[in-house]
């Protein structure tokens, strides 16, 4: 093992920003720093030998020993010319030296510099083999083309030691300054051959790839260069011989479309552009398909192309109650449109632009559905677009043609589905759209349901102005509460409440019964069912404002008979209320609330949600305490403060309703709201917790045939609430007798089935007290 040397050197230090000199090599480097010609003149005084070393920090342009790697080469300088900035200086490199001692003078950086020896720690036979390994490799790296080395340079190396060898395969690497910086400062024989070789076999692998990828690509555009120069050579033989191709014919028949067209001139201009463009764009461009599917989407709307409107009230009327039982306001909104369509016709006066509805209300209760009946009605064509989780605003108005697989929104889509310019269109779940970085999809629906735009509605895709005007729009939701102002103000809001136990009935025995023997493949003959048995899965089976589960009840049972008949058990089978269990299995739920006698601290009251009117119970419970309110069941702010609101005025009224307020600093009021897991909020329970905290405090049991809702103030008054329809037919079917409703919504009860109205004994209250005198059970006298 050879020692380090001891020979020390006061030698210029010329930095390099890029790249590793290693020693042995005689090449032409340039210059541009001022610091290393500097370095470079000051040499002929040190018998023209210097220190060159890379960089550590690349950013620094008048580097400083702490930017330097501290193993550099030492070299003798040759032949220095000078041209403009640039020193070109002719190198021989001769081994590998290390800065000890740094010192800096007129401009000019100067190391105390050591030789550095190479450590042999190998036998002569592993160094050859090793030495033989590098140069294969090195060899396996010319074959793919990433060196350029003539033959006599390969002879010479092979007559080099391995340390040598090592030294030209590094330099001639494409690695970054680190690694061959670490390959320059290994002094081990074995450690420089393991990097430089693990680095050579890196490089060699990234070779073959890139080499693979090039030679696919090449392959791949000889074969279309061919493919198109045949091509070519094709459409000229049959322009020679009178044939038309493919594109030419496309064109011919999008002119001839074009005469038939009934659009604007600014159009027509637009679309005769376009074709312009595409008979002079060869088929072998993109750009060809892409303006063969603008021209499609143009042709194939229904421009001009308009539906005769059906104006006989009486078939309308007939077509709409033999589709849909009930949902009279919006059956007779369609013939009050038909009515006034019919006599500006007679009167010859301009037809007025179609009313945008919205229809609101609980799932399954036939917002959808109903809309292809209207078209039915009308005479029209039918269109639906679902924008239930749309959250780009392209779907609406398309994308600009300028993307890659740009489309037509989907309003152009509907209108190419109906084939007409006046369809009936339905916006279904025109509440559930979202909004994110693509934009605000509700936006631009902002200008589709604008009945003073729409007539130049211009989706993005087809970059003109297309006529909407004559179009009916129908837009369904099941809350208000997610559609924006701006599109709420557009559209007339008609809203649906859920159906009472004899309108579901009567849906069943119409159209749920029969679509469900068909669904299942039986017939009437094979199973019967009457109306007790429909009452039955209604009331015990479902708990819903519309019918959806009442349908799958219905398919339920049908498909077990079905098992029933096809196993050969039966050939009829007759459901009735002895056998239905059988079927369904145990009851879901009570009918009514009557088996439960009347408690103290719990009140009835009643709530309104996205899915119809439900049963809402308010329990309260007393404990010893500080006289604090604790409030649970998962309730929102409003809720909090309703039941906060209700508290006070307890507190402030307790002398009137026979409380001590004495005992009310020793206990604690805990308030709860069963069915934790849901979420609930609003101020219409007020009254129902006011009526609670009473009776828990009084020991006064409240009934429980009495339901009640409404907004209590800090003075008792009872204020208006909403959702007195949904709320009355939840209570109905809950089994409640007597409702108890603010006075100010005692207007809406025209709204209120006249079926419910004569099970339910409803109650205007203008005050608390007067809720407490009817919900409340007279004290028993000890």
């Amino acid at each position: 093992m050879t020692q380090k040397s001891l020979q020390l050197f006061l030698l210029p230090v010329a930095p390099l920003k890029e790249g590793v000199l290693f020693p042995g090599l005689e090449t032409k480097m340039i210059f541009t720093r001022e610091a290393s010609k500097n370095a470079l003149r000051a040499s002929r005084r040190a018998n023209n030998m210097i220190f060159i070393t890379a960089q550590k920090n690349l950013q620094a342009d008048n580097p400083k020993p702490k930017d330097l790697y501290e193993v550099g080469t030492l070299a003798r300088v040759g032949e220095i010319s000078e041209e403009g900035d640039n020193m070109t200086v002719e190198i021989t490199s001769l081994s590998r030296v290390k800065a000890v001692e740094w010192h800096s003078a007129r401009k000019l950086l100067i190391a105390h510099a050591e030789v550095l020896d190479d450590i042999v720690d190998e036998t002569d036979e592993k160094l050859e083999m090793m030495r033989e390994h590098l140069l294969n490799g090195f060899l396996s790296l010319i074959k793919v083309g990433m060196v350029e080395i003539g033959e006599d340079f390969i002879a010479y190396m092979r007559s080099l030691p391995p340390g040598q060898v090592c030294d030209h395969v590094a330099n001639m690497l494409s690695a970054k300054n680190e690694t061959k910086q670490k390959i320059l400062e290994a002094l081990s024989l074995r450690e420089r051959m393991k990097l430089t070789l693990s680095q050579l076999e890196t490089e060699i692998q990234v070779a073959r790839v890139e080499t693979e990828v090039i030679k696919k690509t090449h392959d791949k555009f000889e074969k279309n260069f061919k493919e198109n120069v045949l091509r070519e050579q094709l459409a000229m033989i049959q322009k020679e011989l009178g044939d038309m191709d493919d594109e030419e014919q496309a064109a011919d028949e999008y002119e001839a479309k074009l005469k038939k067209l009934k659009t604007t001139s600014e159009n027509k201009e637009k679309i005769k552009k376009e074709l312009k463009r595409f008979r002079q764009t060869s088929s072998m461009n993109p750009e060809s398909g892409y303006l063969r599917n603008w021209l499609d989407t143009v042709f194939e709307l229904p421009w001009g192309k308009y539906s005769r409107d059906v104006l006989d009230l009486a078939t309308a009327e007939k077509i709409l109650n033999e589709s849909h039982h009930g949902l009279q306001e919006v059956k007779d909104r369609v013939l009050e449109y038909i009515a006034v369509l019919k006599l500006q016709r007679q009167q010859k006066t301009a037809s007025q632009a179609p009313t945008i509805l919205c229809f609101v209300g609980p799932p399954g209760v036939g917002k959808t559905s109903i809309g292809e009946s209207i078209a039915q009605a009308l005479g029209r064509k039918f269109a639906k677009v679902s924008l239930g989780g749309v959250r780009d605003e392209a779907e609406i108005r398309g994308h600009r043609r300028t993307y890659v697989g740009a489309m037509a929104g989907r309003i152009v889509k509907g209108l190419k589905q109906a084939g007409t310019s006046n369809p009936v269109f339905m916006l279904d779940e025109i509440d559930k759209m979202a909004t994110d970085y693509h934009g605000d999809p509700s936006s631009a629906l902002l200008e589709v349901l604008d009945q003073a735009q729409n007539q130049q509605f211009e989706d993005h895709y087809l970059d003109m102005p297309y006529d909407l005007s004559q179009v009916i729009f129908i837009a369904t939701a099941n809350t208000m509460e997610d559609i924006p102002e701006p599109l709420l103000d557009r559209m007339e809001i008609i809203r649906y409440a859920g159906y009472t136990a004899s309108e579901k009935v009567a849906i069943a025995q119409r159209f749920l019964w029969p679509k469900a023997l068909v669904n299942n493949g039986l017939t009437s003959q094979q199973v019967t069912a009457g109306e007790t048995v429909w009452r039955k899965i209604i009331e015990n089976y479902t708990r819903e404002a519309g019918v959806r589960e009442l349908g799958r009840q219905l398919d339920k049972v049908l498909r077990k008979v079905a098992r029933e008949i096809v196993a050969g058990k039966k050939a009829h089978v007759e459901l009735t209320l002895k056998n239905l269990p059988d079927y369904l299995g145990p009851e879901k739920f009570d009918v009514t609330t009557n088996n439960q006698q009347s408690e103290v601290g719990v009140a009835t009251g009643l709530a309104w949600t996205s899915v119809g009117g439900d049963v809402l119970f308010i329990e309260v419970a007393t404990s010893e305490g500080k006289g604090e309110l604790k409030l649970t069941g998962q309730l929102g702010d409003v809720m909090k403060e309703s039941a906060q609101a209700a508290y006070t005025f307890v507190r402030s009224h307790a002398k009137q309703l026979g409380i001590s307020v004495k005992t009310m600093d020793k206990l604690d009021l805990h308030v709860h709201v069963p069915e934790g897991a849901v979420p609930k909020d609003g101020p219409s329970a007020g009254v129902t917790m006011v009526t609670a905290m009473v009776s828990a405090l009084t020991g006064r049991a409240v009934r429980r045939d009495v339901a009640m809702t409404g907004e209590v103030t800090l003075r008792g008054k009872v204020l208006r609430i909403g959702g007195l329809k949904e709320k009355s037919i939840a209570a109905a079917r809950s089994g409640c007798k007597i409702v108890c409703i603010p006075a100010e919504n005692e207007r809406d009860l025209v709204e209120v089935p006249e079926e419910i109205r004569q099970q339910i004994k409803f109650v205007p209250t203008r005050q608390v007290q007067e809720n407490l005198e009817i919900a409340l059970e007279k004290a028993t006298k000890a």
